[in-house]
């Protein structure tokens, strides 16, 4: 599944889970009689457990913008609905920087809290934890992150951004965390081995990407990883972590005066140095097939081309058609004739990963292995159908309706929220850009859409991997409503 889908599933759960709290609310209610209204004794909290991620009745966002002495770009959105707030980092610190040394920028992120001067990881976690404070961080591609979410009160809040300014600011990288990463990252590998999905992954991104950064994984691998030292961390750190180099989210409980002074003091407990480069657009790679060979019942098979970049102005007609095509769930092109009416897989998915230089277009799914080929040719046929003769008036206006409902979802939390800010202010977009895209969305024509899919997909550009056993292969089974055969419930890993 892509990470758009995953995303979009998630939210679809969260908005569920509301729904059910407030039924229990209404259900344990002892009277209709009005209540009084809440006081601030009655609203005081210890712990952000007591919280949730509950979202407000409603979102009017009004983002705000400013740059720290320091050169950070800070976005914010202030939301008194709940006594917290959500703060996020986002750095141009992934994997594409790791200038050859692949698994450098995920092992500097994943360091960060594993010793500040006077605390190990432990002690650490404890503070947060004491706070009723919650730090994430994780490394991907383009970026790094780092996020907190704490209660706004200021005994609860000072203290947290004091820790939390340690653990990004000075970080030790003690050697026994360092070797105690390496080993759960080394295992990882290993397990990989046995993963024909990751393995094939693994080789669709270098053949797609050949020597462009995105080309090696976020962590790294065998060869990579046991020789990175803790002088390289520290300088990584040191270049990577800059505030020039980082984009600041605040959503909360905070006025402007109270978000200036928390972008202040992490901006200042930064390293100092200039913004990294952007990453170059990767050269269009080679067409064609890799198979792997793989003792299973099933084949995964990746179908892959380079898509667009994040600021691609197609890129809302793109997503509207790929959520025709296979980038909705259910209802989708490639789910109704590959899984419903031929019964071919549990599963599969298309998607663009729009990145800042021009990230995949790809489709995944797995089958039986005697029909991997002809499932193969068949989705490549409907790939190609789609790109010529795009989605008709029906789908487009489905997708449309389907947009309209999940897309308010994407700011339900604050959480959510500050998630938006950081990504529209790494890939520098508009603050109107929420606003922008279901406006773009709902104005698009099956004209625009096909002429689109058309302008960035060709079917004879693909890069395929597959991975699985080699056996006979059989025809296909004619599309029915009832397959004789369903797919297999539980994909394989």
């Amino acid at each position: 599944m892509s990470e758009r889908n995953g995303l979009r599933y998630g939210l679809l759960g969260l908005a569920l889970l509301i729904l059910l709290a407030l039924l229990a609310l209404v259900i344990n209610r002892p009277d209709s009689s009005p209540t009084p209204a809440p006081t601030a004794e009655s609203t005081s909290i210890e712990s952000l457990a007591a919280l949730g991620d509950q979202p407000p009745s409603r979102r009017d966002l009004n983002i705000q913008t400013w740059q720290t002495a320091e050169g950070a770009k800070v976005l914010f959105v202030e939301a008194r609905e709940l006594p917290m707030f959500d703060l996020q980092l986002t750095f141009a610190a992934g994997s594409s920087h790791d200038d050859g040394v692949a698994g450098l920028a995920m092992l500097t992120n994943a360091m960060l809290n594993e010793g500040v001067p006077g605390k190990d990881v432990g002690a650490i976690a404890a503070g947060f934890e004491n706070l009723g404070a919650n730090f994430g961080n994780g490394a991907f591609r383009d970026m790094a992150i780092a996020s907190l979410r704490s209660l706004s009160a200021a005994d609860k809040r000072e203290p947290a951004m004091q820790l939390f300014n340690q653990v990004l600011g000075q970080p030790t990288f003690p050697d026994d965390a360092l070797a105690r990463i390496k080993n759960q990252l080394l295992a990882g590998f290993e397990y990989q081995k046995q993963n024909p999905g990751k393995l094939a992954s693994l080789a669709l991104f270098e053949r797609l990407y050949g020597t462009h950064p995105y080309a090696h994984p976020s962590d790294g691998n065998a060869e990579s990883i046991p020789a990175i030292s803790r002088e390289q961390l520290q300088a990584f750190h040191a270049k990577a972590y800059t505030a020039n180099n980082a984009i600041i989210a605040l959503v909360g409980d905070l006025s402007r005066s109270d978000a200036e002074a928390l972008a202040s003091q992490v901006s200042a407990a930064l390293p100092k140095g200039p913004a990294l480069p952007r990453i170059a657009q990767p050269e269009e790679p080679k067409p064609g097939l890799q198979h792997i060979e793989f003792p299973s019942n099933q084949t995964h098979l990746m179908i892959a081309q380079l898509g667009i970049d994040r600021r691609d102005p197609d890129y809302a007609a793109l997503y509207l058609g790929n959520q025709v095509f296979g980038g909705g769930g259910f209802g989708t092109r490639l789910m109704t004739e590959v899984r419903e009416k031929r019964g071919l897989t549990y599963g599969v998915y298309s998607g663009f990963s729009a990145m800042q230089a021009r990230g995949p277009f790809m489709i995944n799914l797995q089958t039986r292995a005697e029909l991997s080929d002809g499932t193969l040719q068949l989705v490549k046929s409907m790939l190609a159908d789609f790109i010529n003769n795009g989605p008709t008036a029906e789908e487009l206006n489905n997708a449309k309706r389907e947009l309209a409902g999940s897309f308010p979802l994407s700011t339900a939390s604050n959480a959510a929220i500050v998630g938006q800010l950081g990504s529209m202010g790494f890939y520098d977009l508009p603050l109107s850009y929420l606003e922008d895209f279901m406006r773009d969305v709902e104005a698009l024509s099956v004209e625009q859409v096909k002429a689109a899919m058309a302008k960035h997909l060709n079917p004879d550009a693909l890069v395929i991997v597959t991975a699985g056993p080699s056996v006979v292969q059989k025809e296909l089974p004619p599309p029915t409503d009832n397959p004789a055969e369903q797919p297999i419930g539980v994909p394989e890993h």
